[in-house]
């Protein structure tokens, strides 16, 4: 049995120390906060970007990503901590008077405009292509959300490191079998779908081997990942609407 030496003492704190290094790391984002705001501000996806402009626990949000310290993480918690920062910046663009809504706004939006994450000023697309996107994990795609009608809606609740597997799938099937983002006409064999398959298909491919296998994983009709088991949909994708999905 240890005494209460001196010794001891430390090989506790030590200990308790090591236990608590993967809470330090995924805390570096305050996800309690920016779970009430989502709640309080997001209902079905549609933003009200109003409740966020001048807030200061919303603004707190955006200093903690600047001096967060990615480098202790793990995959899972890079993928909390990314995501949620994701949807923060991208929100902080659309109070900040930027907007995707046009081919300039949008390089604006995503190339131009830069915010300090962990340390560094980079931009949106930085952030997806370069930090996220090379955690392989293609249901991202349905999580990070750059404020237009066309993406996958922003959730009203933050992405946790306990709930982010469930989370994901959720999200990805979500958009998937929603009929206004992606449709399957089994007796044509022809799919309309979002042009997120077409700018990221790679990332799908890389998943399962081809994007209708990928598709198939999470289509709830049963014919219809009957077909796409079979690669037999002819494929097109839909116009991307950039208008912003919420109000400001």
């Amino acid at each position: 049995m240890c005494r209460l030496t001196f010794r001891c003492s430390v090989q506790k704190i030590l200990l308790a120390a090591i236990l608590l290094v993967p809470f330090t790391a995924a805390a570096e984002l305050d996800l309690a906060t920016w779970d009430a705001l989502l709640k309080a501000a997001v209902i079905d996806g549609n933003v009200n970007y109003t409740q966020w402009q001048h807030n200061p626990e919303f603004d707190a949000l955006i200093e903690q990503i600047g001096t967060a310290d990615t480098s202790a993480m793990s995959r899972q918690q890079k993928l909390v901590f990314y995501i949620n920062a994701y949807n923060i910046l991208a929100a902080r663009g659309i109070l900040d008077g930027s907007s995707p809504s046009t081919l300039l706004g949008r390089h604006v939006y995503f190339k131009r405009d830069g915010y300090l994450v962990a340390g560094n000023r980079i931009t949106l697309h930085v952030l997806e292509h370069e930090l996220i996107r090379p955690l392989q994990e293609p249901r991202i795609h349905f999580a990070i959300v750059c404020a237009s009608k066309s993406c996958p809606i922003l959730q009203s609740e933050a992405y946790t490191l306990q709930r982010l597997d469930q989370q994901l799938t959720l999200a990805a099937t979500g958009f998937i079998n929603n009929p206004q983002r992606n449709q399957f006409n089994t007796a044509d064999r022809r799919a309309e779908l979002s042009s997120i398959f077409k700018w990221f298909e790679e990332d799908f491919v890389a998943a399962s081997g081809s994007l209708q296998s990928y598709l198939a994983s999470m289509v709830d009709d049963e014919e219809v990942v009957d077909l796409l088991e079979q690669e037999a949909f002819k494929i097109s994708y839909r116009k991307y609407d950039w208008r912003l999905n919420g109000t400001r």
